[in-house]
């Protein structure tokens, strides 16, 4: 047996979401949010949940904290909920929202677990979905206009920010396949979408250096590396191409201020161009404290002449799968640290999520031995910990997600939780993934 140990200052946090873990979804002045309008139509979510109660976080925080100063979690990772502060998206402040994040955020601070925020979490307001969403550049300045309201009350004391959580999913799933909220389907809103969310994430940038704050901001992205599914010098393209339209998309205008030739080329093959002014990439491109991502599986990638690539299970049943039907792959995250480190100037990074649903059961004994979660959770912080070895600039984990709550559009059939939570009752019980992840934290490492 051997001990893996992280560095002294290495960040172990948990994350949630507003609108998967709050509840109080129409309470104390708070707006209607696009998950609510998407939430509330018939079709859209499984078996027709909504997030309207959620996790009752609204009302429990003071629980839930207490929960994860039990854990011994240093940094928790929360998101704003933008309706809740500013019910049409702009204009007259909702005060009443305001003070639940003053006070959620000094109880942490109370509680020694150091607050990371995260500004935009895909809770849209509806009435700025009304006037276009995220395809009118208005939008962008009235997000900078929240996100100034929420950095004046709590930047002296938040010492992290991320902008914008995970730009392709909003863009993507929300507006090509109509998977999450707004449900629109169309590739040039989409591309729009995205462009105007790394907008938003310059423009918040920007003011963030011009008040003056302490702390580090950066954005959140979704990554997962691609492998080609044989040595096929078709499937290689392919694969490189494939994490062009989800990875290089979003970080080589981050880091190189411009979009990548080769997915542009391919987007105009399918008859698909967009337009932004050039100063557009000099905001986008600024300098950020870290790179953040959310990693939870890797893809293995094939050509398709029709597409141009498809992912397939190159080796059907060979690799475990979570009940998300995700591929087990915590190499991907070593390879996925090393590229980026490599690539793009050796950033500072932060795993902003990761984590996996498993059907999880309380036992005759009233526990929830989550194995298969914890060896999860031990084989990508083992690569993890690799990749730091290896000198990436890795700081900090946070693990999605500190309890069981509302998975989008998939309701609430799928458990990512360390705690369980019982959606009836609102009971919340520690799984054994959850000690686990405890005694992690204390030792800062563990036992392999």
């Amino acid at each position: 047996m051997s001990k893996i140990v992280f560095p002294k200052d290495f960040i172990w946090g948990s994350a949630t979401a507003a609108y998967q873990i709050e509840g109080a979804y129409n309470e104390d002045g708070k707006g209607e949010s696009i998950w609510d309008r998407f939430s509330h139509t018939p079709g859209n979510v499984f078996e027709g949940h909504t997030g309207d109660v959620a996790c009752d976080h609204y009302h429990r925080y003071e629980e839930d904290i207490q929960l994860m100063k039990e854990l011994g979690i240093k940094s928790y990772r929360y998101s704003i909920s933008w309706p809740r502060i500013f019910p049409d998206g702009k204009g007259k402040l909702n005060e009443k929202g305001l003070d639940f994040y003053k006070r959620l955020t000094n109880l942490l601070l109370e509680s020694g677990i150091t607050p990371a925020i995260t500004l935009y979490h895909w809770d849209l307001p509806q009435k700025l979905q009304d006037i276009g969403g995220w395809t009118n550049r208005d939008v962008t300045d009235y997000f900078t206009e929240f996100s100034e309201t929420i950095i004046r009350s709590l930047g002296d004391v938040v010492p992290m920010w991320f902008t914008i959580n995970e730009p392709f999913i909003a863009a993507f799933l929300g507006h090509l396949f109509g998977i999450h909220a707004p449900g629109i389907k169309d590739m040039r809103t989409t591309l729009q979408v995205g462009h105007n969310l790394l907008l938003s994430h310059g423009k918040v940038l920007k003011l963030y250096r011009e008040l003056n704050q302490k702390g580090q901001m950066g954005i959140s992205l979704n990554l997962s590396y691609k492998y080609p599914a044989s040595d096929d010098p078709a499937d290689i393209a392919a694969t490189n191409l494939s994490f062009g339209t989800v990875g290089r998309w979003f970080l080589d205008p981050l880091y190189k201020g411009q979009y990548p030739e080769d997915v542009l080329r391919y987007y105009e093959n399918m008859k698909v161009s967009f337009s932004y002014p050039e100063e557009d990439m000099k905001l986008i491109s600024q300098p950020m404290d870290f790179l953040a991502f959310n990693y939870y599986s890797s893809e293995f990638v094939k050509h398709d002449d029709e597409m141009g690539f498809t992912h397939i299970d190159p080796e059907p049943g060979k690799f475990e799968e979570t009940e998300m039907n995700w591929l087990v792959y915590p190499q991907g995250l070593y390879d996925l640290i090393m590229y980026l480190d490599r690539e793009y100037g050796k950033p500072n990074i932060i795993i902003s999520e990761n984590g996996a649903a498993y059907k999880d059961e309380i036992n005759s004994n009233g526990r929830i031995e989550d194995v298969k979660r914890t060896k999860y959770l031990i084989d990508h912080l083992s690569h993890a910990h690799r990749a730091i070895q290896d000198g990436a600039n890795l700081k900090g984990y946070y693990l999605w997600s500190l309890m069981d709550n509302f998975e989008w559009s998939f309701g609430y059939s799928k458990r990512f939780g360390i705690i369980y939570v019982d959606h009836e009752t609102q009971k919340r019980i520690i799984k054994d993934s959850g000690y686990w992840y405890k005694e992690t934290i204390a030792n800062n490492g563990f036992d392999i």
